[in-house]
């Protein structure tokens, strides 16, 4: 009877160490975290690794720091092109007796240009006691050749002016061209006519010439 027992134990005890030794012993990784851990673990790296890439990675700011930084080449070159000069132009009073001289700067780009920029210059005064006699009228043209400018214009009716504007009007162009030194004499068109008379009080020899 006790020897059945102790049979009986004895297959009981290996039993249980067959049983013991037939499961496999999980094996911890070398940083003591478990599997699921690490790839827990391990998808979060890959996303700060991405992040890490993208911020290691030089921004690219060279389009917008060059649109900041880029010169306006077009307004340079169109002010590098431009030539400046003080010329004299001529105004008179309200009571419109006799010219005024007032000095102003002009911008032009070729001598043609010049002669037109100074024309309109005659338009407007920040003087508001002098009356600009050109004020209403419209310069299209004026060119140079062989010393002789030629001046094409438009006179609305509100440009036109009494015999007494008229007069001191034509002698304002006069001194105005004058000034420079290579303009020998002054053609007037208007509306690319040439004329007798400006507002039909004074009659023009044409060309203009100098005094």
């Amino acid at each position: 009877m006790n020897r059945k027992l102790f049979v009986s134990g004895m297959l009981v005890l290996l039993l249980v160490l067959s049983t013991g030794c037939g499961q496999k012993p999980q094996i911890s990784p070398s940083n003591g975290v478990t599997q699921d851990e690490t790839g827990a673990n391990g998808d979060h790296n890959s996303s700060n690794g991405g992040q890490a890439n993208d911020a290691d990675q030089p921004k690219d700011n060279t389009a917008k720091e060059g649109n900041a930084d880029q010169p306006d080449t077009e307004n340079k070159d169109a002010v590098k092109d431009q030539n400046t000069a003080k010329i004299e132009t001529y105004f008179t009073d309200d009571q419109m007796l006799e010219l005024q001289k007032v000095e102003q700067e002009i911008t032009y780009k070729s001598e043609d240009d010049k002669y037109l920029a100074a024309l309109k210059a005659l338009q407007s005064t920040s003087d508001q006691k002098l009356f600009p006699l050109w004020g209403k009228a419209i310069f299209n043209s004026a060119k140079i050749q062989s010393g002789e400018v030629t001046v094409d214009l438009s006179l609305p009716d509100e440009a036109r002016l009494g015999a007494g504007g008229e007069t001191l009007a034509l002698d304002a162009v006069k001194q105005t061209l004058f000034q420079f030194s290579e303009v020998q004499s002054i053609r007037l068109l208007v509306d690319g006519q040439e004329i007798d008379t400006l507002m039909g009080h004074v009659e023009l020899e044409q060309p203009l010439t100098r005094n």
